[in-house]
């Protein structure tokens, strides 16, 4: 008979991934449209920035947050100020954790989308007396459509994927901030090869259904035209 399953942290990485998805639709897509339209030459440190998670160790970004968002961090002395207290080892921690790790998988499809627009309907759609706001979101968004499909779903399954970040910013309290990941390592640890095999299963099978749906037929989510 199998194991029963450990509910609470799919739950809450279900939550983390939805919160932290719809906070990087907010902040990604105008940082994504700046990054496709600006001539500054800010546009190469700031794309750099967005894109350091790729490269960068996890573990590195969760212990400078946990150092910038502790007691004695500028950080943490902002929020213990405003009345917030601390964020380390709280959900609010580990959606800024993971808005930071999964920015560049949001931002970057947008941009490109953005950027693969040209000028021509914006021109056009300005011709037609159309405002800034209105080329925008009537023009710019709905043509984009390909690319915010595409960062919605990463950005998503980053975030359901995400170990190092999360054990370091959130550690791992039971129903506060043990999250997916961290709950099948604690299995492993333990040496519950059989619970850590239905989660890490359900894991990878939700992996593949992403992939899938990237790469699958017709390519829509991709932009893929062919």
């Amino acid at each position: 008979m199998p194991p029963p399953f450990d509910f609470a942290p799919i739950w809450l990485t279900l939550r983390l991934a939805t919160v932290t998805t719809l906070l990087l639709l907010l902040v990604g897509t105008p940082l994504a449209w700046w990054l496709a339209r600006t001539r500054s030459w800010l546009k190469g440190p700031v794309g750099a920035a967005v894109a350091l998670p790729l490269v960068l160790p996890p573990t590195v970004l969760g212990f400078y947050l946990l150092v910038f968002l502790g007691p004695q961090g500028p950080g943490g002395q902002l929020t213990q100020a405003l009345g917030l207290g601390v964020l380390p080892f709280t959900f609010a921690g580990l959606v800024l954790g993971s808005t930071l790790y999964s920015l560049p998988f949001v931002v970057q499809p947008i941009q490109n989308a953005f950027e693969a627009l040209g000028e021509r309907p914006l021109e056009a759609a300005a011709t037609l007396r159309a405002g800034p706001w209105d080329r925008f979101f009537s023009v710019a968004v709905p043509l984009a459509r390909p690319g915010f499909l595409t960062a919605i779903v990463l950005g998503f399954a980053h975030t359901v994927g995400e170990f190092g970040v999360v054990l370091m910013i959130g550690g791992n309290i039971p129903g506060a901030t043990r999250v997916l990941s961290v709950a099948i390592y604690d299995h492993v640890e333990a040496m519950e090869y059989a619970q850590a095999h239905w989660l890490a299963g359900g894991m990878l099978a939700f992996s593949f259904l992403v992939l899938l749906a990237l790469y699958g037929p017709g390519k829509k989510i991709l932009g893929d035209k062919s």
